[in-house]
């Protein structure tokens, strides 16, 4: 596993549907060693903190794997290394075989999986075209965020090497179909909310929706 590109981009303001909207989105592709810390990369930031970044949304990294599949879905349609916002571009680090609370050591810095990517509106904007984001979900191809637990520098081809493998078993796609279909992933919610990584807003939703289903029974 490795770093294809690390992407890093400051908050822009465009118009968007007759109004005024600042994201952080916009991530370009940079070169040489750059510090990561506990929020995010250095010439990186997000624009909204109460949906974006923070310490479980501190970095966030999409499989280099995926672009093939959406060159077949957006024929013609550029898709340059940051477009879907992430800051790490990775090789061998796909959802499925990556928990959440597993550690990755990560050129100097050390990573925990956080939680899946659920997309927002401004998705929809980086790609001018809202359907982005239904496709983008139903895909289950969310990308992976990282809390940082080790400060440090990080660059494209360095590798990314397990530490540490959570005892639950869950993994980033089992929570994202979690989130699509509760009914069918009841265990899934039952060991995910046991998770110290898991942050507290997907706890609260996997409890609200088992509770659900227990006074259904």
């Amino acid at each position: 596993m490795r770093i294809i590109s690390i992407n890093v981009g400051l908050p822009r303001t465009l118009l968007h549907a007759g109004r005024e909207v600042t994201t952080g989105i916009f991530k370009e592709p940079v070169e040489g060693p750059v510090m990561l810390r506990r929020l995010n990369l250095d010439g990186d930031r997000q624009a909204d903190l109460s949906v974006h970044g923070g310490r479980w949304k501190a970095v966030y990294a999409y499989p280099s794997e995926h672009y093939e599949f959406w060159r077949k879905e957006l024929p013609g349609k550029d898709l340059p290394w940051g477009i879907f916002g992430e800051n790490l571009t990775t090789e061998g680090l796909k959802e499925d075989e990556t928990n959440i609370g597993d550690r990755f050591r990560v050129g100097e810095a050390v990573l925990e999986v956080s939680q899946p990517r659920i997309p927002c509106y401004k998705l929809g904007i980086r790609f001018g075209r809202d359907d982005i984001i239904k496709r983008f979900l139903a895909s289950g191809r969310s990308g992976n965020y990282f809390s940082v637990l080790e400060e440090g520098l990080v660059k494209a081809g360095d590798a990314i090497e397990r530490i540490h493998e959570d005892e639950n078993g869950v993994s980033v796609a089992e929570v994202q179909r979690a989130y699509r279909d509760s009914v069918e992933n009841i265990e899934v919610m039952r060991r995910a909310v046991k998770i110290p990584a898991l942050p507290d807003g997907w706890k609260e939703h996997f409890l609200k929706e088992l509770s659900a289903v227990d006074q259904c029974r």
